[in-house]
């Protein structure tokens, strides 16, 4: 057996930023099973995420404490620091489970003011901190998939913040336009930041090893800017202005799903040439719950939208994607027990 202390400190120095991700992909599958009636399986993986989320925390604040210079590295790069993001997505996602799954709007509540708090900090802070750095890197080297955490940890404030809007001691047409600006806000950043991973793809080498499972993002944004969509239509009996917008809501939500059904087919085939033409092997590693969260986000957000717009056609659909998301979430955590297990013990 090696020495597990030292093991430790080595594993939480390196703590990966995204590491929330595995919040985030194990909520989302929660969500997606409780909307097609697989209570057991949403009720288990809540109390799962709970854990990991605690966890997760826990970890992260010992890296702080300790691993102070590991961690000001990491803020300080500029493809690291985008995955500290995944904190502000991972505990909103989780105070979306507390209310769908165990209408716990307590829990949900605080978990809310935890991810504005976490949004307004972390948001800012990385806007700051990669416009003020002298020694920017060249696109290539600087920017991936991860940079969409921006839209995802928005449109998951978003969306939890409507979830919960009667339990906040704010005026509700006020709240409910500070959640349709966050709407409107996380579909300009993906927008815009798109276009820029487009062009990286399309105009700059691409070694196989930096496709990496991050670049799932490029479809799991738009996945829940769908799903905040369709949550802001469903509030819209709440506020005649808010009514007023359904149409403009409604193509905006479509738009958005589109783009991420578009997306789908693209990146399989470029993870094909990754894996099968290049050979990059497949291996455990936490950026492949960033592929995790996008298959479910699809199932949760084509399953809602087809509700809301009553399309009754989509379910199949919704439901496909997430028994394939189930499955790639099993073979992850299979990954990670085994990564543990060779780590600590072996």
């Amino acid at each position: 057996m090696k020495n597990l202390a030292t093991t430790f400190k080595r594993e939480i120095a390196d703590l990966y930023p995204a590491y929330f991700a595995l919040v985030m992909s194990t909520g989302i599958i929660s969500i997606g099973t409780h909307f097609m009636e697989y209570e057991w399986i949403s009720k288990v993986l809540l109390y799962l995420n709970s854990l990991f989320f605690v966890g997760l925390i826990l970890f992260l604040t010992i890296r702080i404490l300790f691993f102070f210079t590991h961690f000001v590295l990491d803020f300080a790069n500029h493809r690291k620091s985008a995955g500290f993001l995944t904190l502000i997505a991972g505990t909103c996602v989780l105070g979306t489970q507390f209310v769908l799954v165990d209408q716990n709007l307590d829990i949900a509540r605080i978990l809310y003011f935890l991810g504005f708090f976490l949004w307004v900090f972390l948001l800012y802070f990385f806007f700051v901190m990669i416009t003020i750095r002298n020694n920017k890197p060249p696109i290539e080297q600087g920017l991936d998939g991860t940079w969409l955490l921006m839209v995802v940890a928005t449109q998951s404030l978003s969306i939890l913040g409507i979830l919960v809007q009667d339990t906040i001691p704010v005026p509700k047409e006020l709240f409910l336009f500070f959640n349709l600006t966050l709407f409107l806000l996380g579909c300009l950043l993906y927008i815009i930041i798109i276009t820029l991973i487009f062009y990286r793809l399309a105009f700059f080498k691409l070694p196989p090893r930096d496709f990496a499972p991050p670049y799932w993002i490029n479809m799991g944004a738009v996945a829940i800017t769908t799903l905040a969509g369709s949550v802001l239509l469903s509030a819209g009996g709440k506020w005649d202005f808010l009514e007023s917008l359904s149409p403009f809501i409604t193509g905006f939500t479509l738009m958005f799903w589109s783009i991420g059904t578009w997306w789908i087919p693209l990146i399989i085939l470029l993870g094909f040439w990754r894996h099968g033409i290049k050979k990059v092997p497949l291996e455990y590693h936490p950026q492949y719950w960033g592929m995790v969260f996008p298959l479910g986000m699809y199932a949760a957000c084509t399953y809602t939208m087809d509700e809301v717009m009553n399309l009754n056609f989509l379910y199949p659909l919704a439901h496909s994607f997430l028994l394939i998301a189930l499955l790639v979430w099993t073979i992850c955590v299979f990954g990670w027990v085994r990564r543990l297990y060779l780590i600590y013990w072996k």
